[in-house]
């Protein structure tokens, strides 16, 4: 199927400024893009309140950022969603998915909180996932302070972050705790060494390239042997059995198209509850295009309602 034609017209302007390819970049100038990007997202959407905070857990100390929703739809304390931004694991912070945050709240009824872990390549593997873990276990003891209930927590990671949420609910479960209710997983990077077809189909991209997710690996990893960690590649994990329910997005013109649908497919064969949503037309990192795409601000709002049905009592 062509792409979406909203993401088409997107592409064309993108594409029309003649810029280097991203793997040719330094780390600094991929950063500066990946926040100029954000402008794509559209007009700032109100929520109830959002301030800023440090969760504090696991010796580590991880910058968050806290959304109520614009209308609280209960009484009591509300359920959290804990958010994980993409960007490789390299670019990206509280800024440039603000947008998924706020649409998420709104739409799920959910606090959410997004999370700043440390990126590489200053800090490479396991550092992000440690503070994924910290701010998890943070979120479980210290939600009521923020109207959360610490009892009733999502996970939802785009990309990267998706990646870190998969390996988020595993680690979890090793370690007894805390539970999580839901896991939601947008595109996410969940096998360093697939060799599936979409990794040829669309290793020009568009916007993600077979290359650039090369050079995103290699900032994040030490030793490539370290793609064969569970921690890394949850989708290599021998233990799917007994995680929390599952909503998996893939893309069609994405490379890593074919690894989330292994994945949603590993977790069913595991009895984990999964709804998988194969997007038609859709490139990877599509959320970031709801300023101009009716597409994904459908397909977030999707999510939000998927949230908010996991804590309907």
């Amino acid at each position: 199927m062509s792409l979406d034609p909203q993401i088409d017209v997107l592409l064309a302007k993108l594409a029309a400024g003649g810029e280097p390819a991203p793997e040719s970049r330094t780390v600094q100038e991929n950063r500066d893009l990946a926040s100029s990007l954000a402008t794509l997202a559209g007009d700032v959407e109100p929520v109830g309140s959002v301030h800023d905070a440090v969760a504090t857990a696991e010796g580590l100390e991880v910058p968050v950022r806290i959304y109520a929703p614009a209308t609280v739809r209960r009484s009591g304390p509300l359920p959290v969603t804990v958010f994980f931004h993409g960007g490789g694991w390299v670019l990206g912070d509280l800024d440039s998915q603000d947008h998924i945050a706020r649409i998420t709240a709104n739409r799920s009824g959910t606090i959410v909180v997004s999370v700043d872990y440390r990126l590489a390549p200053e800090h490479r593997f396991p550092a992000a996932i440690e503070d994924a873990y910290a701010a998890l276990t943070w979120v479980a003891a210290n939600a009521e302070s923020f109207g959360g209930d610490g009892n009733n927590i999502a996970v939802f990671g785009e990309s990267a972050g998706g990646n870190l949420a998969a390996v988020l609910v595993q680690e979890a479960q090793r370690r007894g705790g805390p539970r999580i209710a839901l896991q939601v997983l947008a595109y996410p990077a969940v096998d360093r060494f697939d060799d599936s077809p979409s990794m040829y189909e669309n290793m020009a991209g568009p916007l993600l390239s077979r290359s650039w997710l090369e050079w995103f690996w290699g900032l994040y990893l030490n030793t490539p042997d370290e793609g064969a960690d569970p921690r890394v590649s949850p989708a290599r994990s021998d233990e799917p059995a007994g995680l929390p329910p599952a909503v998996i997005v893939t893309a069609e013109h994405d490379p890593l198209r074919d690894q989330g649908d292994r994945y949603a497919r590993k977790l069913a064969d595991a009895d984990v509850p999964v709804i998988h949503l194969p997007i038609k037309g859709a490139t990877h990192a599509f959320f970031s295009f709801t300023g101009s795409v009716q597409l994904s601000r459908d397909v977030l709002n999707q999510l939000g309602d998927a949230v908010a049905a996991a804590f309907n009592d």
